[in-house]
């Protein structure tokens, strides 16, 4: 279901690996049905397209679906009447996937389906089935990651080329990486649909992602890229979360990495996710986070995975009840500030703090110790303040 560049890549890895996949699914897998609004006169699979939702629905023959369309509606009206009718459902759509995912996944399991979206989150990275099946022995303590192709590609380049945000973002639609509407990238929805996603399923309950405090990057600028060169770390957009007693704390934000992180030296469009198990300790995912054939190919895993698992359901520990999120005005950081304040104001609010000074003319910058988001934000509305960036 949807014919466009997800879905486009997924006929093609089908196509392509053709004798690969029947080998490891042990049986063909074809296609023979695509749903769009569109017609495509001259596309190998033009024969294939069918405009009526239907049409798949009431087909026998039918017993894997893919929704490539993106979007909440119709994506969930569509994909709950396949599994309804029967047949299991793959899909790389993050938005779906977040909002009805627990919902789908306990449909599925009552009619012995499976509802699988391995490709929801960090495209080609194999992310998800390791949490719900290699993990499972430990308790998920963090989850840290570069979820967004298009914000990192853009840092990258303000970072080491010096160019503004607004050239930074025009380069990205250039290259197809941003949409012409980028707003779900910059302004950090994207990732926090996803880490909702991760959240939920080491949690084995529903984050609400509309409760998690996020911010994009619109607000950093080529300055703060020269105060971070200066002490010698990186700007990078963050998705987190991490385990605090029986609840989460899961914030999007822009972050100064120290060299030492290790998502520091993940640049352009590659995606990477940085895990802490209380047994496995660390481990590190790192890939094309986005694009047609990673994507893709994460979806055909799916498809034979479904096809070895055909009657037979495999668990996915995600209940629809909530899932309590930390206040984000409880968690701590060290942050990194821009002022035109005067040194003794800022100690006479902040204390001893390290100043970084010789960067831009007419101000300094200075970072705090650790403290909650909440006394920071009724500090800094006693100095002035250029803009802020927590450390990490």
């Amino acid at each position: 279901m949807g014919y466009g560049t997800i879905g486009s890549g997924v006929v093609e890895v089908l196509e392509v690996n053709k004798d690969l996949i029947t080998e490891r699914a042990g049986e063909p897998v074809e296609v023979k049905y695509i749903l769009d609004l569109r017609d495509f006169p001259g596309d190998p699979y033009e024969k294939c397209i069918v405009h009526d939702v239907n049409t798949i629905v009431n087909d026998p023959e039918i017993g894997i679906v893919v929704e490539a369309m993106g979007g909440v509606e119709p994506a969930y009206t569509f994909v709950k009447s396949m599994l309804l009718a029967g047949k299991q459902v793959t899909t790389s759509n993050k938005n779906l996937v977040a909002a009805k995912g627990a919902e789908l996944i306990k449909i599925a399991k009552e009619r012995n389906l499976n509802f699988m979206f391995g490709a929801s989150v960090g495209g080609g990275i194999p992310i998800i089935r390791p949490l719900n099946t290699c993990l499972t022995a430990d308790e998920i303590e963090e989850i840290t990651g570069i979820l967004n192709g298009t914000t990192n590609y853009m840092l990258t380049r303000m970072a080491n080329e010096g160019v503004s945000f607004d050239a930074a973002l025009k380069d990205a639609q250039a290259k197809g990486y941003a949409e012409a509407d980028p707003t779900a990238d910059i302004e950090g929805i994207d990732p926090c649909r996803k880490i909702a996603i991760l959240t939920s399923l080491v949690c084995h309950k529903q984050v609400n992602y509309e409760n998690i405090y996020t911010e994009g990057i619109t607000k950093i600028t080529t300055e703060d890229f020269a105060y971070a060169k200066s002490m010698d770390r990186s700007i990078k957009l963050l998705a987190s979360s991490k385990k605090k007693d029986d609840k989460y704390a899961c914030m999007v934000a822009p972050f100064m990495l120290d060299k030492s992180h290790p998502l520091c030296n993940v640049n352009d469009v590659f995606n990477s996710v940085f895990v802490h198990g209380n047994m496995l300790g660390d481990a590190m995912f790192y890939g094309s986070g986005a694009g047609k054939l990673p994507t893709a190919s994460a979806v055909v895993a799916d498809i034979v995975d479904m096809v070895k698992h055909n009657g037979k359901n495999v668990p996915i520990d995600w209940l629809e009840e909530q899932m309590e999120l930390v206040n984000y005005t409880e968690n701590t950081n060290r942050f990194f500030v821009r002022t035109t304040s005067e040194k003794a104001e800022v100690e006479a609010v902040f204390g001893d703090v390290e100043y970084v000074e010789g960067v831009v003319a007419g101000e300094f910058g200075f970072v705090t110790g650790v403290m909650k988001e909440a006394e920071f934000a009724e500090k800094i509305e006693k100095i002035s303040c250029v803009s802020r960036i927590r450390l990490a």
